[in-house]
Parts: structure tokens; C-alpha cells; sequence
């Protein structure tokens, strides 16, 4: 049983039939999403809505590629031959060729169990705005999670089956949510194969619908809270630690008394407003306790042995802190607030 093809379209043009068409005729059973492109763009979905093997499902509104695509899971899951592997989702501007969409759902066919991502080449002859979305992505992505990806932002991906329903628990609903699978699948062991494909630009990609600076805003929103939070949480521990020790001179007081006080409100930040974690507070607590520890271990040590060496201790206590940032964000994303089933992606 070949996987079920997902275009969700948002205002698409009339070669959507004729991609659709083909696709048909090589015997593939698709899904289009009309997220409510609205009266002037219906001929085109009736038109899809006539081939062979082709299902239309409609919003009223305008929801997001995200929810686009989870609104083609769900019909999926309940409705697909339980013997098909999963879906291959593609774009509906023209980006991906009949071929690259085959080859991606033979990919998926023979590694049922992996995320299977169409890697563009970005080397040349690609916009600006892509490119740029694409290398940022890249960036944040290999910093946070410690995967590398070649392309990151593919709307071609061969998704199995087991990994859809996880998907479906998201609240990432727009173009935030392609980033977000990539983080559930590195979450949960999901292996990720690339299938290079052809890199298609249609008029400059002018048809598509990303905005390259509102949407890679609510991409990295969650990085730039945790950068917020993480600035509070440093200042409130800076000035514990200085307190502390202009008042009793000991480092290692000092620190331990300033790692429980600004720990213990980064902690509570963290959960309620950064990661939105909806699990219970004590087995979560518990990591960030072993965290804090540990983080408590590296930051004295650090301190000590750049006072060892000359610097001021306020100094070193500042170095200490902008070490531990970037550590601390990956380790907190993965490990403390990491369940799926608690991730809130509103980035």
C-alpha cells in the first residue's frame, strides 16, 4: 500500500489539477486541504475533487499550513488502510516534482519506521528570503537539538504512521509547525533520512505564503522567551551572588545561595511560560534540581579558577552565566520540560 500524498493549499494556482492529475495517475491516493482560500479559488479544488483517488477536505477560515496538514492526518488515521505505511506531504506552489514525490514516498515505503525529509540543494540559484529562513533554521536547529539537517524547512516529508498521532497533540498550527516536527522527532528517537531532490523556484518562489520575517519571528519565539526569562533569572542570581558574598566573602556560599534562589524562579518561568509543560511539577522538579547541580558544579569551578588566575570574581561570575545559557536551553528543551505529550509549541 503506497502513502497516502498531502497537499494542503492556500490560494493555490490552477497547476495544482495538473499536478494532482499525475500524481493520480501513478495510481496514489491524495489529500487536499483547502484552508479556506475562499469562493474565487473553489473551481480549482472541485477540479481536484473530480480525479481519481483524490479526497478534498475544506476549512472555513484561513487556519495555517499546520493545522492544514493535521486536519489530512486525522482524516488519514481514520480512514486509511491500516496496511499504509504513512503520508508524504508536499507543497501546492509548484516546488515539488512529480519525481521527488515518488521517490520520497519510496523512501518511506522502505524505512516505514523514519522521517523521510526531500533535502533541497541551497547553493545557488535560490531566493534570499528562502535561503536566509533555511540557514537560520539550520542554525538554531543544529545549537538546540545537536542534529544537523541540510534542509530544514522541506515541505516534503514522508511521515510514518506511528509518529502522526504525536503530531496531532501539537499547538503549532502555522509554519512553526514543520520546525516542530523535526523537534518531536529528535524528541523521540524518530530517525531522519534525506532524499535530496530537485530545488524548484517558481517566478522567484513569489507564490509562496511564508513570510520570512513574521513567521521565522514565531518560529524562534520560544528561544527568544527563554533568552528573556534567562536575563531575568541571571540578574536575580548576579545580584544574589554579590550580596552574598560582599556580605560573607565565601564563593561557594555565595553561588549555592544564588543558584537556589534564581534557580527556583527560572524554573517556574521556564515551566509555565517558556516550555509550557502541561506534566507534574515534582518529576520535572526533580531534573531541574539535578541541573541546577550540576550547573552549581561548572559555574564554581569556573569561578574559582578565573579568580585563581587574577580576574575579579564579579567578572567571572558573569563569564560563568553566559556559559551556561545556550547549555542550559538545549538541556531544559530536551530533558526537564522534554515529554512530547507536554510540548507546547507556540513559536
Amino acid at each position: 500500500m503506497k502513502p497516502y500524498i498531502i497537499i494542503p493549499a492556500y490560494k493555490p494556482d490552477p497547476a495544482l489539477v495538473s499536478l494532482v492529475k499525475e500524481l493520480s495517475m501513478h495510481g496514489l491516493s491524495l489529500i487536499i486541504v483547502n484552508d479556506g482560500s475562499g469562493l474565487a479559488y473553489q473551481t480549482i479544488f472541485e477540479d481536484c475533487q473530480q480525479i481519481d483517488n483524490v479526497t478534498v477536505l475544506q476549512h472555513a477560515v484561513n487556519l495555517g499550513k499546520g493545522q492544514a496538514l493535521k486536519t489530512a492526518f486525522n482524516y488519514f488515521l481514520n480512514n486509511a488502510p491500516t496496511d499504509c505505511k504513512g503520508v508524504v506531504t508536499a507543497d501546492a506552489d509548484g516546488q515539488h516534482l512529480v519525481e521527488d514525490i515518488i521517490n520520497v514516498s519510496t523512501e518511506l515505503n522502505l524505512n516505514p519506521n523514519a522521517l523521510c525529509l526531500g533535502a533541497r540543494n541551497f547553493s545557488k540559484g535560490v531566493p534570499f528570503r528562502s535561503r536566509f529562513g533555511n540557514n537560520l533554521t539550520r542554525f538554531i536547529f543544529r545549537i538546540l537539538i545537536g542534529h544537523s539537517l541540510q534542509d530544514t524547512q522541506t515541505g516534503l516529508r514522508g511521515i510514518p504512521r506511528h509518529f502522526l498521532k504525536s503530531l496531532l497533540k501539537t499547538n503549532a498550527n502555522g509554519y512553526d509547525f514543520e520546525l516542530d516536527m523535526l523537534i518531536s522527532a529528535s524528541k523521540q528517537k524518530v530517525k531522519m533520512l534525506e532524499v535530496p531532490i530537485h530545488t524548484v523556484y517558481m517566478d522567484n518562489n513569489k507564490s509562496s505564503h511564508f513570510n520570512p520575517l513574521v513567521d521565522s519571528l514565531k518560529i524562534y519565539f520560544v528561544f527568544f522567551r527563554f533568552l528573556i526569562f534567562s536575563i531575568v533569572s541571571g540578574l536575580l542570581d548576579f545580584l544574589a551572588f554579590s550580596l552574598a558574598f560582599f556580605v560573607f566573602g565565601q564563593v561557594l556560599f555565595s553561588e549555592t545561595l544564588a543558584r537556589i534562589f534564581s534557580g527556583t524562579c527560572n524554573f517556574l518561568l521556564n515551566k509555565e511560560l517558556v516550555f509550557k509543560s502541561k506534566e507534574r511539577i515534582l518529576p520535572e522538579a526533580l531534573k531541574y534540581a539535578t541541573l541546577c547541580l550540576v550547573n552549581l558544579v561548572f559555574s564554581y569551578g569556573l569561578i574559582s579558577s578565573l579568580v585563581f588566575l587574577g580576574a575579579n570574581v564579579y567578572a567571572s561570575k558573569l563569564i560563568a552565566l553566559t556559559g551556561l545559557f545556550i547549555a542550559n536551553f538545549a538541556i531544559q528543551k530536551v530533558l526537564v520540560f522534554g515529554k512530547e505529550e507536554g510540548y507546547s509549541a507556540s513559536i
